[in-house]
């Protein structure tokens, strides 16, 4: 559901989000955006998700990485799956943090820092003599991280024409299967190096890209919003017409932000609050929670991040020999995770999101039990090799496509603008933690119960996630935000597609 305006800006109708109708009394409609305005954004998106490309970089690298590292720093397997894991432990920590300092020193340098940060965690692992400095880089290369990772959806959104956004804020999730696939590709072309160097040079390529985020340092602006907070009103105002060269939508949109950004200490003061009504909550509220965290752990759970961190093993367990075969196996991996994130970002507003979340957590369930089956009873042969890399490529490809990119959007969606901050970072406590776990302790329980019987485990956990889907998660597309939570205060889907006025004030009267 949308908000009109008439000509005189006065009276408010309302209509749905997925009308075809556009405005007729001389507004200027959206959709039809100036290409210049567009391109700028496009470009200021693309600087903002290259810090998102340093996560994916290094999930990807270390895969293979940690091949090499072994060998070389003659690591324990505890010690490699702290290596691995920790890095979603310690980036939830930057990504706390990075509120508070991004609100302190602007959203651009903000991203700055993070390079920052994480380049030297890239260069103090590159040139780690031993697993303790090794550990330091990695502590720094997480921080920056999480700074990195939570300031860019943020930047974007606030940068952006509200036409355009769902779209820009996708960017980031694609620049991170971008790094992933960068980091596999990076294994692949150095793995013929010398032990004591190969990893090295794979850690070190990992700063690339600060370089290009230093250098977007003098072509993207800062974010408007930020600019208001800080009273720089000109300076918004020359954001916002090189964003949207409609003078008119500009000062409109500017009284907005001002008026928000007016709030600012009254949300702050209502903080508290917040978080007592988040640990004490109604039945609607309880009904969010657990939903929006319920389908970001189960994201993590379902063990992507170990097949990804760990593909290497899961091949070699499958019977492939050599490390330059191994790598070249996990580039296929990589390539179809990030062809399959892109058709997910085209669908996920056509299709819907509750179908492509049966698609995918069935689709992962079939593939997890697919790739269980495989090592337990065909490891070692041709056949079980080109099963074990289809089942692996099919698990990356159905979670690209659905539980992957559709949770982040369902955490947007379903929470109250009063609680939507602080609730979805609950659920980003509950996402990085799952990861770390699962990435710290998947050799471990492989060594106890097989690779092949870690995978049935992951693939029970999935056949849970769709049944999870099917009673927790609702069917948002083409809802307002009003509607999306009046679905889950009434405890019923909504059938109409209009939001009723009454309904309205039953809403406003609730919050």
């Amino acid at each position: 559901m949308g908000i009109q305006e008439n000509g005189n800006g006065g009276v408010l109708k309302y209509k749905r989000m997925d009308s075809d109708a556009v405005e007729e009394d001389g507004v200027l409609c959206e959709e039809k955006g100036n290409d210049s305005s567009r391109k700028y954004v496009l470009v200021c998106a693309i600087f903002a998700s290259l810090n998102s490309v340093l996560l994916g970089y290094d999930v990807g690298v270390m895969s293979g990485a940690i091949i090499f590292i072994q060998q070389d720093l003659k690591i324990t397997e505890v010690q490699e799956e702290v290596l691995v894991g920790i890095l979603s432990i310690i980036s939830l920590f930057g990504s706390l943090a990075g509120g508070k300092t991004s609100d302190a020193i602007g959203r651009k340098w903000t991203m700055a820092f993070a390079a920052i940060v994480f380049q030297s965690g890239a260069l103090i692992m590159a040139l780690a003599p031993n697993f303790k400095v090794l550990m330091i880089g990695r502590f720094l290369a997480g921080i920056g991280i999480g700074f990195g990772v939570m300031i860019a959806p943020v930047y974007i959104a606030e940068i952006s024409p509200t036409v355009a956004r769902g779209s820009f804020t996708s960017f980031p999730e694609i620049f991170i299967n971008l790094g992933i696939l960068l980091g596999y590709v990076s294994n692949y072309a150095f793995s013929g190096l010398s032990p004591h160097i190969n990893w090295r040079v794979m850690l070190g390529v990992g700063t690339l890209p600060s370089v290009f985020i230093g250098i977007a340092l003098f072509v993207i602006p800062e974010s408007p919003r930020w600019l208001v907070m800080k009273n720089r009103i000109d300076e918004a105002r020359v954001v916002l017409l090189k964003t949207n060269e409609n003078a008119n939508e500009v000062e409109e949109r500017l009284a907005e932000i001002q008026q928000a950004a007016g709030h600012v200490n009254a949300e702050k003061y209502e903080e508290k609050a917040v978080w007592r009504e988040l640990l004490n909550p109604s039945p609607g509220v309880r009904r969010m929670l657990i939903t929006g965290c319920g389908i970001q752990c189960f994201q993590q759970v379902t063990g992507i991040d170990a097949t990804v961190y760990y593909s290497p093993t899961i091949f070699k367990d499958a019977g492939i020999k050599g490390n330059t075969q191994l790598l070249a196996a996990t580039v296929a991996v990589g390539f179809t995770k990030t062809i399959f994130i892109l058709i997910a970002i085209f669908l996920i507003d056509k299709v819907g999101r509750k179908p492509l979340l049966y698609v995918s957590t069935i689709g992962m369930t079939t593939c997890l039990f697919g790739l269980g089956l495989t090592l337990s009873l065909l490891g070692n042969g041709s056949v079980g090799i080109k099963l074990a890399i289809l089942c692996v490529c099919g698990n990356v490809a159905f979670f690209s496509v659905g539980i992957g990119p559709i949770c982040w959007v369902l955490t947007s969606e379903i929470f109250p603008l009063r609680l939507r901050a602080q609730a979805s970072a609950l659920g980003a406590v509950g996402s990085r933690v799952s990861s770390g776990v699962v990435a710290m302790s998947f050799l471990s329980v492989s060594r106890m119960i097989t690779v092949g019987g870690t995978f049935f485990v992951f693939a029970a956990i999935s056949a849970l996630s769709v049944a999870f889907v099917h009673k927790c998660v609702p069917e948002t597309k083409g809802k307002s935000l009003e509607e999306i939570e009046m679905m889950f205060q009434n405890n019923r889907p909504q059938q109409g597609g209009e939001l009723e006025l009454e309904d309205v004030k039953h809403l406003m009267q609730t919050q």
